[in-house]
């Protein structure tokens, strides 16, 4: 409900109330959420920062030259155009590249974090639009997930049901006796939530699990990526190395006979050829404690320990986010799978395996008993895709065949991208290689709200509102309130929201009608309403109309009982319930990705040696981990200046934490500016020591906007700190073709000299056009 002049507004951290005027935006958390998110404090920013784009602008040697492959992109300087302009161009290029390559030529890039809105989501939005110029070459999977993605099907069924309703908080802070979190379980992942969080329970569900005496244990080279609540023990693991550690608790497990045959014998598929590898007998090395113990760092005595003191509890084994974005990330999550499968509790209350719990603030919520409204993309009649994180491979490698999945396919020679909603240089790992691949579009076409790095390496940039500046609709899956988003403020200079922007393009190249349906936005707004309200009345409810909910700001919307998911079902009746993989099993040993042939990912769990990291010849010359973790003072790169990310900042960069031990051995005490590089790059950091960071790893959270230390060389380092300036581009391996940002081997130093100023948050240099 709107209180005075506050309106209801939501975003990805927590619904909020606001106003706006002279200037100044007072945000207001929502009265009933136990746990709001700090990162609302970021909000204001956006209303006001000089880094807005304020107008349609054209990149100057586009303008001059024309479209074509361009090394200038990211170092050039820019003229402000009209809409019209700006809009007849971008609709010119479309039009070409459809009519003389074909739409796999445009590459239609988006990522879903740009508005907790349904129908201003930039990615649904920018979609609808392209297919409805005949499509376009798409990505698949994201980021975050990427080889959990891939993995989870073949092992464990459909990834969406397992990740999201696998084990409840309910079931935690009610059955658990003992959560083994392998990544931990970092409070700062769960304040946010795509498409909105009103309730943040996460932080309450662990108090409330530990106070009754669940155990939990934080393996991970960070000490807080388990909140203060939980009262963790913590195993202070070398990075990269869970899976080893995991095969040392399964090994224990077997030869103390503690691992559940009647369990894997009526649940699970081909744990005989895993228990060959496991014990050595196909390979010749057995997988004890002591061999896990001398890659992981734990003591081979903690590791038998802790395999018996699961066995005898109801133990839930989770996995985060960060442990599959490394090189060979699939294997961590088989590799749990088959640990919780050797345990029996699969299934259990509060026992068993979750992926992700943690990782965003709804997972582990009861799940809405009705649909929320939706804007309808269309179908791409392009078959072209590649996953998310090839997009660099793509651009510099066109007609190169590559794995993924069992199957061989051909990058497309990308002649245009559309992007709207998203940040690349954020995403993407090896800057310096994706400012390469960026230089080889002919025309690049950028929807953005602000002078991002992505912007600045686009021909057309096109100004695009934030949240506030708009009207929508909040709701997320497992999230009980569905929320009117009201305008908060006008929007600043003359920036447009995509659909207004889309709907331009689109009548100029005679696909108006049917992108729009005739629709402003408010009319669209009352029609993906009208899908709620529907399924309310048809459960018996009195759902009210759509002006009675847009007045009264808020819904609340029915949810599903918690009745264990999918893992209890399949327990309950393996037969009835029989998984959505090729034997209907759990596939501890799966056929399928055996018949794949990748000498990278065989048909089992397995540990495999990385080639950066523990024993690999680079640690000789690099012997630090760095850890590339999400941060906690924005989400991703959103509202970087905003005045809590601002405020984590050291000399205007992005604080890196390392032990005192691995600082006092570099001369670097804490609050320097510090210089961490490898062959690919460097960034500058400022100094945090801390011993919530184990000795021999730096940590340094992703979102800096990307500021290169010279633009205009191909090879040059970050002065913000965005450490994906030194992070590989390679996929975590053939099968999952997944992101492996999280973890790279760098060296660090006190930077000397005179510190470069940082740009990132202004804008870019502006230039008159040539008459």
């Amino acid at each position: 409900m709107m209180t005075g002049d506050l309106l209801q507004h939501s975003s990805h951290w927590g619904a909020f109330r606001a106003r706006h005027a002279d200037g100044v935006t007072e945000i207001r958390p929502l009265a009933s959420d136990p746990d709001p998110s700090p990162l609302l404090g970021n909000l204001p920013a956006a209303l006001s920062s000089d880094c807005r784009i304020l107008r349609p602008a054209v990149r100057k040697g586009w303008l001059e030259d024309g479209p074509g492959a361009d090394p200038r992109r990211g170092r050039d300087a820019y003229v402000e155009v009209s809409w019209s302009e700006a809009l007849d161009l971008a609709a010119g290029e479309l039009r070409r590249v459809y009519s003389d390559f074909g739409p796999s030529a445009v590459f239609g890039g988006s990522y879903g974090w740009s508005s907790a809105g349904r129908f201003h989501h930039a990615q649904s939005q920018i979609h609808r639009f392209l297919n409805m110029l005949g499509g376009y070459t798409r990505s698949v999977n994201n980021y975050s997930a990427g080889a959990a993605m891939v993995i989870i099907p073949h092992v464990f069924g459909d990834y969406d049901r397992f990740e999201r309703r696998s084990v409840s908080w309910r079931a935690v802070a009610e059955h658990s006796e003992m959560v083994v979190a392998f990544g931990g379980m970092a409070l700062k992942n769960a304040m946010v939530n795509g498409g909105g969080n009103s309730h943040h329970i996460v932080r309450g569900r662990i108090a409330q699990a530990a106070k009754r005496g669940t155990r939990f244990i934080n393996v991970s080279p960070l000490r807080d990526d388990m909140p203060g609540e939980a009262l963790s023990r913590w195993l202070a693991v070398r990075p990269g190395t869970d899976v080893a550690l995991m095969l040392g608790l399964a090994h224990t497990l077997v030869e103390e006979g503690l691992h559940d045959s009647a369990f894997l014998d009526r649940y699970t598929e081909g744990y005989a050829e895993f228990e060959l590898y496991l014990l050595g007998k196909s390979d010749g090395i057995a997988k004890t404690a002591a061999w896990a113990a001398a890659i992981c760092g734990i003591s081979a005595a903690d590791i038998r320990a802790l395999a018996r003191e699961m066995a005898r509890s109801r133990t839930l084994v989770t996995v985060s986010h960060s442990l599959q974005r490394a090189e060979h990330g699939e294997q961590p999550v088989w590799m749990a799978v088959t640990l919780a499968s050797m345990l029996g509790q699969i299934g259990l209350d509060g026992g068993g395996f979750a992926y992700s719990l943690g990782a965003l603030g709804n997972i582990g919520k009861d799940a809405l008993a009705v649909p929320l409204p939706t804007f309808s993309q269309g179908s791409n009649p392009c078959s072209e895709f590649i996953p998310v994180a090839r997009i660099a491979d793509m651009l510099l490698h066109p007609g190169e065949t590559y794995p993924f999945n069992g199957r061989d396919l051909t990058y497309p020679e990308i002649r245009l991208v559309h992007w709207a909603g998203g940040n690349p240089f954020h995403h993407h790992q090896d800057l310096n290689r994706l400012r390469r691949a960026f230089a080889r579009p002919e025309t690049i076409i950028v929807h953005e709200t602000g002078w991002t790095a992505s912007a600045r390496h686009a021909d057309i940039v096109l100004p695009a509102t934030v949240t506030m500046e708009r009207e929508d609709i909040g709701a997320s899956a497992f999230d009980p309130l569905m929320f009117a988003m009201h305008r908060i403020a006008k929007p600043v200079g003359e920036a447009r929201d995509d659909y207004w922007i889309f709907t331009e393009l689109s009548r100029r190249l005679g696909t108006e009608a049917a992108f729009t349906e005739g629709r402003s936005v408010r009319d669209w707004l009352a029609h993906l309403y009208e899908t709620t309200r529907a399924a309310l009345e048809q459960r018996g409810d009195a759902p009210p109309g759509f002006e009675s909910f847009w007045a009264h700001g808020e819904l609340h919307l029915p949810v599903l009982a918690d009745e264990g998911g999918p893992a209890r079902l399949y327990r309950a009746d393996p037969q009835a319930n029989r998984l959505k993989t090729p034997s209907g099993r759990i596939e501890i040993f799966s056929r399928q990705i055996a018949g794949f042939g990748y000498s990278d990912c065989a048909g089992h769990p397995s540990w495999y040696p990385p080639a950066e990291g523990y024993g690999s010849a680079a640690i000789q010359r690099y012997p630090l981990y760095l850890v590339a973790n999400q941060p906690s003072t924005r989400l991703h790169s959103q509202l970087d200046y905003g005045v809590v990310s601002l405020a984590s900042k050291i000399h205007d960069r992005e604080p890196a934490r390392l032990h005192p031990d691995t600082a006092a051995a570099r001369g670097i005490v804490d609050g320097d500016v510090v210089r961490i590089f490898n062959d690919r790059g460097y960034c500058l950091a400022g100094a945090r020591l801390s011993d919530e960071v184990m000795p021999g790893v730096i940590q340094l959270s992703t979102g800096a906007w990307f500021d290169p230390a010279d633009p205009q060389t191909e090879q040059t380092g970050c002065v913000h700190g965005n450490p994906n300036i030194v992070t590989r581009d390679i996929g975590t391996s053939s099968l999952a073709q997944g992101c492996t940002g999280q973890l790279s081997l760098v060296e660090v130093e006190r930077f000397e000299g005179d510190l470069p100023p940082v740009r990132a948050l202004k804008p870019p240099i502006f230039a008159a056009r040539n008459k």
